[in-house]
């Protein structure tokens, strides 16, 4: 489950080039008018920070986990967002400012909420009363390196060379569907050996609450009447967690360094680039309806 020298650099370096060719599709208008109609932030906030929490804690305990991986599920509920469903937001042509906003605001969010209810939850599961902590400077800095900056830049570009974007976007979204593919083929390689062993002891769990998050993201923006592509954003940042916190707490010998915790992220990580790719399929086909 370590990642290789490759993939650590290729990973990062592939979500900065999609990131950067995202932030040539988006004007400051766009993030102003998600803060200035702020009810689709807090819907989808509500969403990643309180009840997916709730749903992996039930599925944990509906499905009568191992400690080790009931923990593991709670961990991967509790690890929202992530650049990776800014790319599939943007794939899908959901609404990216929101998806852009909402991972950066809970990421940082995540970083105090994290270390609280996973130890509760190491406490509920197995009695422990251990402190998780993580590093909070360390963290904000990814994001902002991989999302906030390269979209930055892409958005200054757009301003400034606004004939070079407009000629630049068909290839950008190319380039983007290229890379999202090969972050799927390079996950299942590096897990392929475990894909089996994996899905047997988390498979079910983690598939459930990757399917009900998703839903839950769409079905509260029809209860709250927000527009489509809003729902599919608030849906794809519920759905798509960040498998790769969860695995680097999990593993990490300063914080877990648990294998079996780190199980049902894994195999969540693999399974949720599938029904993403559903996701997009079915929003691009709808994309230009806005109800």
């Amino acid at each position: 489950m370590e990642q290789s020298n490759v993939t650590a650099l290729f990973l990062p370096l592939a979500l900065g080039i999609i990131m950067l060719g995202m932030g040539m599709t988006l004007t400051i208008a766009d993030f102003r008018r998600v803060f200035i109609y702020p009810k689709a932030v807090l819907l989808g906030l509500g969403n990643q920070l309180l009840l997916l929490p709730l749903i992996g804690f039930l599925l944990a305990v509906g499905f009568d986990l191992k400690p080790e991986l009931a923990v593991g599920m709670m961990l991967l509920a509790l690890c929202p967002g992530g650049a990776t469903s800014n790319v599939i937001s943007h794939l899908a042509k959901a609404d990216l400012a929101l998806s852009i906003s909402l991972t950066a605001i809970s990421s940082t969010i995540t970083n105090f909420t994290i270390p609280i209810f996973l130890n509760l939850a190491l406490f509920h599961f197995m009695g422990g009363d251990e402190a998780v902590q993580l590093p909070i400077g360390k963290t904000i800095l990814q994001i902002f390196v991989v999302t906030i900056l390269p979209v930055s830049i892409g958005m200054m570009i757009k301003q400034r060379l606004p004939r070079f974007t407009e000629k630049s976007l068909k290839a950008v979204n190319i380039v983007s569907a290229v890379f999202f593919v090969l972050i799927l083929l390079m996950a299942i390689l590096k897990e392929r050996t475990n894909i089996v062993p994996y899905f047997v002891q988390a498979g079910v769990p983690a598939l459930v609450l990757n399917v009900l998050a998703l839903l839950l993201g769409y079905v509260t923006g029809l209860a709250f009447v927000l527009n489509f592509k809003q729902r599919v954003a608030i849906s794809i940042e519920t759905g798509i967690q960040n498998g790769t916190l969860a695995i680097g707490i999990a593993l990490s010998p300063a914080m877990l360094n648990n294998t079996e915790m780190a199980i049902p992220a894994a195999i969540y990580s693999l399974m949720m680039f599938v029904t993403a790719t559903f996701m997009v399929l079915w929003s691009r086909s709808r994309a230009e309806l806005d109800i």
